[in-house]
Formats: C-alpha cells, sequence, structure tokens
C-alpha cells in the first residue's frame, strides 16, 4: 500500500454519503501500520456525535488499537458538532464559528509527528463546509491529494466518472480509487461496475492505484 502513497498527507472522500470512507480509512491505515509505517487518521468534521469522534474510534478498532493521545485531547477529531446533517447546517445549528483553522492546525500538527495523515471528510467533495465553500475548495486550498470511495451500486459509474473530472478540473490529483464491494444492489452490477471502472481508469487517470476494498470484520 505504502507504494501508492508517497506524500505525507491524503484526504478520503466518497462519491456520496455512506460510501464507506470511514471502512476504507481504517482499512488503508491498518495496511500502512503492517507495512511498518507510523501513520494516523484525521476526521476533518464530525456532525451527529458528541465527544470523541466516532468515525475516529471505527479507525482505531480497525487498526486493532487503542485511542491515541491525539485522539483523546481531539487533535485527530478537532471540529465535532451535534446534528447529524451537512457540516454548514451543523456548525449553524450548534451556534459555532466553522474553525477550519484549527482543522488545519491539527492536520500540520500530526503530519509533524507521523509518517502518514489520512483525513477523512465529511460525505462527498461537493459538501458544503459553509455556505461559500465546499469541500472539494478545502481540499484545493490546502494542496492534498485525495483517497476516492466508491461503491458497487447502481449509478456509482456516473458519481464516480463526476468526482473524478471535479478533481481533474481543480489540478487535483487523485492517489487511489478504493472499490467498496460490499455496498452493492446486484452482483451482475457489481462485477461490471468494477471492469468498466478498472477500464477507465487505466484509460483518463492511469496514475491512479485501484484498491478493491475488503470485507472486514472488527
Amino acid at each position: 500500500m505504502k507504494e501508492f502513497l508517497p506524500e505525507r498527507v491524503y484526504f478520503v472522500s466518497g462519491i456520496d454519503t455512506d460510501a464507506g470512507k470511514t471502512i476504507a480509512t481504517g482499512y488503508i491505515s491498518r495496511t500502512l501500520l503492517t507495512e511498518g509505517v507510523d501513520v494516523v487518521t484525521q476526521k476533518l468534521i464530525q456532525t451527529g456525535n458528541h465527544g470523541i469522534s466516532e468515525d475516529i474510534r471505527v479507525h482505531r478498532q480497525i487498526e486493532g488499537r487503542d485511542l491515541l493521545p491525539e485522539d483523546l485531547d481531539h487533535t485527530t477529531n478537532p471540529l465535532i458538532y451535534s446534528y447529524p446533517c451537512s457540516p454548514h447546517m451543523a456548525i449553524a445549528i450548534d451556534g459555532k464559528e466553522p474553525r477550519y483553522d484549527l482543522a488545519r492546525a491539527s492536520t500540520r500538527k500530526l503530519a509533524a509527528s507521523f509518517d502518514k495523515v489520512l483525513l477523512e471528510g465529511a460525505g462527498g467533495l461537493m459538501v458544503p463546509l459553509t455556505l461559500s465553500r465546499l469541500t472539494i475548495d478545502y481540499v484545493r486550498e490546502e494542496g492534498l491529494p485525495v483517497i476516492l470511495v466508491t461503491t458497487a451500486k447502481l449509478g456509482s459509474i456516473n458519481h464516480t466518472i463526476l468526482s473524478l473530472e471535479a478533481l481533474q478540473s481543480r489540478g487535483i490529483p487523485l492517489a487511489m480509487l478504493v472499490y467498496n464491494r460490499a455496498i452493492a444492489t446486484d452482483d451482475k452490477i457489481t462485477e461490471e461496475t468494477e471492469r468498466y471502472l478498472r477500464g477507465y481508469f487505466h484509460e483518463h487517470a492511469p496514475e491512479t492505484a485501484f484498491v478493491v476494498l475488503p470485507k472486514l470484520s472488527f
């Protein structure tokens, strides 16, 4: 895995909500750990939550390690909001400021202490972080390569190619496409979606690694 991910920080996004970003982030992190990479995961913003990010907890379960000191002091989960909705809405409901400067500082702090940082977003690339700022804007501003999680559901080809074109139009590199076969509707569609996406990416984004997410138990 580490040969596909030479940079220090990666942004993990999905083609949609519930594409399996959290599972994929934990899996990639676990794989890197077994390869001797000192890796940590971070959640850019967590909504519908109190205390420590529930997604960070899932990452640690998949990795097979306890919560880290950086989890307990919220370095890995600096922005927590109570209502389960889009970040811009959750921030408004809680009546707080959109402290993405704090998230940025947390990422830089982690990058100074670990070999790799996997920064998981919320939903897809076009999810609004504020009324005037999309997730993809943050990714471009920070200069982060992306790991995109797609699924085997009907419609995934469309969502995946749209996400790829959005990244390419902004000059954002796509380091890895993670194909989540567990989120599927039909075995034939699952097989054909993988076949088609492999061919499409081979032609249009040959630098992107194609990884199939295995079924995990944790």
